[in-house]
């Protein structure tokens, strides 16, 4: 155990040099997070655009401001680039990497196998290798775990390997990095005691369970459990359409009850970086064992078809004004994925944008936080919301509720509203309201 020994005695000086691959949403924070308890920090990334704002004391993501990341640049503490060979020295490495869907909705862990492969390159011997990226139970031991075995090296002894699933919230500011509980599951009861140690020096509750794999689980249920309580509410809001109820009205009112119930909302459809993609992860690997996840498959189905739902509601809004869609001009407001943030990945906006294009319709967009927007086939950037642009428009879409929008200048001027996100009320509108 002399190499646990050494390397918890050099994390507990902060003297134990820390790398981070993938410095986006997730990384990002962490590398900064550690530099800020007091470790030297490399942070790779293989897009030199990015590196070179880091490098220049720059921040491409909200949350992390450059006021932060400039002074640990400029001390040295922080030193971003796109050489894995930087990280031969490192006694720690976080893996944060992206794991996307292919369009045959199966992982693609690309990028975690080409973290791997570089971590091998550079010498996994001595360190710690922490993967933070969502994926489904078996990756780390599965796909890392090989690719880290050198020269003989046993884990637990000659090198550590753990997982800890990142539990960032774009947008949020009452949880942070040191706040947030985090769940970390290592290997063997060595890379449970070295990753815990490192982990608590940037985590108030570290979160200890059995194995890689339960952590990798843990993340999963987080996120399939809002994907299918999502789904669940928005097939409620179509009951409720059917019904003539107020969907909105529904679960405002259910959320009264004290105990056992959880208020979800219904929306436009998922969008971001977990919850529309996490599920299938799961789903795939239950597949590969002759079992179908039948509540996140469905959930999924319920889920994926809101954006069609939601043109369905412009087509008929529209229809009373006798307007078709081809031709009429449609105003969206917001196409980040959710409320207050620049993040469109995913976002539902992007279907409804597709699906109105196939149906001829005249698309425009406003959002404070996304100034360009392209898409296979669509570029565009945002315009003025103002009462010109309202009033011109045949349909103006709810998709994202920013709080910066002009909520009262949005019901005054435009002529037809279908408001996904139930951000007005009837009452206050001067022209038609349609709601999911």
């Amino acid at each position: 155990m002399k190499k646990k020994d050494e390397l918890l005695q050099r994390i507990e000086n902060r003297q134990a040099p820390i790398g981070v691959v993938g410095l986006g949403y997730v990384g990002l924070p962490l590398a900064v997070a550690f530099a800020q308890a007091g470790f030297y920090v490399i942070g790779v990334d293989v897009d030199p655009n990015k590196v070179e704002q880091l490098q220049r004391g720059q921040s491409y993501i909200a949350d992390v401001p450059a006021a932060e990341i400039a002074p640990l640049v400029a001390n040295g503490r922080f030193q971003p680039t796109t050489d894995y060979n930087q990280l031969a020295d490192t006694d720690a490495i976080s893996i944060c990497v992206p794991t996307p869907l292919r369009k045959t909705k199966d992982p693609d862990i690309s990028y975690i196998i080409n973290a791997a492969e570089n971590i091998s390159r550079v010498g996994a011997t001595g360190k710690l290798v922490v993967l933070e990226s969502t994926t489904y139970p078996g990756t780390t031991e599965e796909v890392i775990l090989p690719r880290l075995i050198t020269n003989g090296d046993k884990v637990g002894q000659d090198f550590f390997l753990a997982f800890s699933p990142e539990r960032i919230d774009p947008g949020r500011t009452d949880y942070t990095v040191y706040n947030t509980p985090k769940v970390i599951g290592g290997m063997t009861p060595a890379c449970q005691e070295t990753a815990v140690a490192l982990y608590s020096t940037i985590v108030a509750q570290p979160v200890p369970v059995s194995s890689t794999a339960a952590a990798e689980m843990v993340k999963l249920l987080e996120n399939t459990f809002r994907a299918v309580n999502i789904g669940l509410v928005n097939e409620m809001a179509l009951m409720c359409d059917r019904l003539g109820l107020n969907v909105w009205e529904v679960v405002e009112a259910a959320a009264t009850k004290p105990y056992g119930f959880m208020p979800f909302y219904p929306g436009p459809g998922l969008g971001g970086h977990c919850i529309p993609i996490d599920p299938h992860y799961l789903s795939w690997k239950l597949r590969t064992l002759n079992y179908t996840a039948r509540f996140i498959e469905l959930a999924a189905e319920v889920n994926s078809a809101m954006p069609a739902y939601v043109v369905s509601k412009i087509a008929a809004g529209l229809n009373e004004f006798r307007k078709a869609v081809n031709g009429s001009r449609v105003l969206l407001l917001g196409v980040a994925y959710k409320p207050n943030v620049a993040d469109v990945r995913e976002s539902p906006a992007m279907d409804i944008i597709h699906l109105l294009q196939a149906q001829g319709a005249a698309i425009s967009y406003h959002d404070p936080h996304v100034s360009t927007l392209t898409l296979d086939d669509f570029t565009a950037e945002s315009v003025p919301l103002t009462a010109v642009s309202l009033q011109q428009a045949d349909c103006v879409v709810i998709v994202t509720n920013h709080a910066a929008f002009d909520w009262p200048l949005i019901a005054q001027h435009a002529p037809l509203i279908v408001d996904t996100r139930n951000a007005l009320k009837a009452g206050d509108v001067n022209g038609r309201l349609l709601t999911l």
